[in-house]
């Protein structure tokens, strides 16, 4: 009877785990499609991020908002590309400070600009 027991407990176990994964599962199809094209438009745009006041190549832009991403969903943070944005590609998480990018002009909120590539990726996906 006792084997029956912790059968039935690690039964349970289980079925919570799964409920648990299903009820956070960040990010769906669209957002995963929509965040990993956004990722490849930071790492091609040769243009120099600024973060905490040191500038930045694109390649290393890309793989530090990947940290930060990987980072944010293990701990079910991130649910869409909008999230991705103002959690992962706004601000400084050590300093607060917000991160700037340069495509060869003046340095601007790279929100702004991430927000824009978002809105220009859902114009032109079929």
């Amino acid at each position: 009877m006792r084997h029956h027991r912790s059968f039935g407990n690690i039964v349970m176990a289980c079925v919570l785990v799964i409920a648990s994964t299903a009820a956070h599962a960040g990010l769906d199809a669209q957002g995963q499609r929509e965040v990993a094209a956004l990722l490849s438009f930071v790492g091609q745009s040769h243009c120099s991020f600024i973060r905490n006041g040191k500038i930045y190549s694109a390649a290393d832009a890309k793989n530090h908002l990947e940290l930060k991403l990987n980072y944010l969903l293990e701990r079910d943070k991130v649910n869409s590309a909008e999230e991705f944005i103002d959690r992962a590609g706004t601000v400084s998480s050590f300093s607060g400070r917000p991160y700037l990018v340069n495509c060869g002009g003046a340095d601007r909120p790279s929100a702004d600009w991430l927000k824009e590539e978002l809105q220009l990726l859902r114009r032109t996906q079929p």
